[in-house]
This record gives C-alpha cells, structure tokens and sequence, in this order.
C-alpha cells in the first residue's frame, strides 16, 4: 500500500523521489522503490535516524515487532503514521515512548493515480498540525478526510476492500454485455468508463445515489427490468454483508 501512495506523491510533485527513504528486510520489496529513484534500505532505524515523517505499511501483525525496535531511536522530532488495518491508536502509543505523535491512515489503492478515498486518525498527542500535515500530503493521492478512530476500521471494508467490490462487478457488468454478443475487451472498457462517469456524477452533483438512480429509470423501461434482477440476486444485501465482514480476525484485509 505504501508503494501506491509513494508513487501517488511523487507522481502528483508533492515529494522529489530522493526524498523518500524506503525499509524492508529484502531487497524484493525494494526494487519497485528504487524504480522511482527512491532510497532504500534494509534499516528501520535508519529511516528513524534520517527522517521525520515516518509512515509504518507492514502486516498488522509485524507491527509491533517494528515499533519496539525503533522505539529507542523516536525522538520528539517525529511524526509516526500507520497504515496497518486494525491496530489502534493506543496500542500505537502504548509500544512507542510517550508523548509520541501517531496518527493512522486507511489508503486504497487507487491512490497509485491520485484517485485514493483515505481517511486519517490522530493519535493522542498529535495535534492539527501534524493532522494538516499529512491530510496536505495525502490530498495528493485523492480525497482524504480527518476522522474519529472508530471510522478507520469500517472505510477498510468500504474502500479498502471496496476496489475489489467495485472490480467484481465491473467484470459482471461486461460479462452481462458479451453473453449479449459484445467483444470483450470493448465491453471491459465501456463497464470501466461507466463507473467512472457514474462516480464522477455522483461527486460533482453532489445526489444521493437513490436520486441518480431515479433519473436513469423511466416506466416499463430495460432499467427497472434490470434492478428488479440485481434485488432478486441479492446485490444490494450481500454488498451490505461484505463490508461489514472482518474474516474472523477483527479487521479486513485490502
């Protein structure tokens, strides 16, 4: 995930490529960085040591194991960011040295081409300028808005995995349209661009989808016929069901 925002960052100027400083244990989650001329090392603390504004993109469950060991190189100076789905902001500041500034992002993919839906939470002793900060910083990779904690675990479900929701039926869009003896790559294309245009209506004009939906159906006409299937397929229930899923392990994986 922190590779789709890096490359959002430097993609939108917000950041010079060599200013980002990137740490993994292998050098297989390093190429893709030193791609876009980033420095890389094999050292969490040396990105302690060389930067203020660190942001932690390791499994949930790596996480602790990383804190504690730069713990003793965070100093006043930092702003420590986490994008792991489900670890909360006091366990963050409980592994940290107090007074420690932390704050959480939940990122989706799309921020690779600055089109991210991103929410953020700050931790106890960050203040609005660290929030500012970062909200600056991350508006590069689309829309981000400041939030309370409890919001950061659900827009994992809504956005985070909401890309592969959105994708699903993208494909089921199109392969509705070739079971009608369209080509497949047209109808691909065309099912894309209609979620886009649809988004797009949806945010400029400001509408409920209820309201958007109403003006695309007329009386007897193909739309009603196809919203009647999609209720009786069960779309609208079983997309309510899949965000509010956790897989049993307390927060959703994106």
């Amino acid at each position: 995930m922190w590779e789709a925002i890096a490359q959002g960052l430097i993609r939108a100027g917000k950041v010079e490529a060599k200013q980002v400083l990137a740490s993994a244990p292998t050098d297989r989650n390093l190429c893709h960085f030193r791609a876009l001329g980033c420095q890389t090392t094999h050292s969490n603390q040396e990105v302690l040591q060389s930067c203020s504004l660190v942001i932690f993109a390791t499994k949930p469950q790596v996480l602790p194991a990383v804190l504690k060991e730069v713990a003793p190189v965070v100093t006043a100076e930092h702003v420590l960011v986490s994008v792991a789905a489900g670890v909360s902001l006091s366990t963050l500041e409980e592994l940290l040295p107090p007074n420690t500034r932390v704050l959480r992002v939940s990122p989706n993919l799309p921020c690779i081409v600055q089109e991210g839906a991103m929410v953020m939470a700050r931790g106890h002793h960050a203040g609005s300028e660290e929030a500012k900060l970062l909200q600056n910083l991350l508006e590069a990779c689309g829309q981000c808005e400041e939030v309370p904690e409890a919001y950061v675990d659900i827009h994992t479900g809504l956005s985070g995995s909401g890309v592969a929701f959105v994708c699903t039926f993208s494909e089921a869009l199109a392969e509705g349209a070739i079971k009608m003896g369209m080509p497949s790559a047209l109808a691909h294309r065309i099912a894309a661009q209609t979620l886009l245009g649809t988004a797009k209506l949806l945010q400029q004009e400001g509408q409920h989808p209820a309201q958007l939906r109403t003006d695309v159906l007329t009386p007897a006409g193909t739309t009603i016929y196809g919203l009647h299937a999609l209720e009786q397929g069960g779309l609208r229930a079983a997309t309510m069901s899949a965000v509010g899923s956790r897989g049993g392990h307390g927060s959703s994986p994106t």
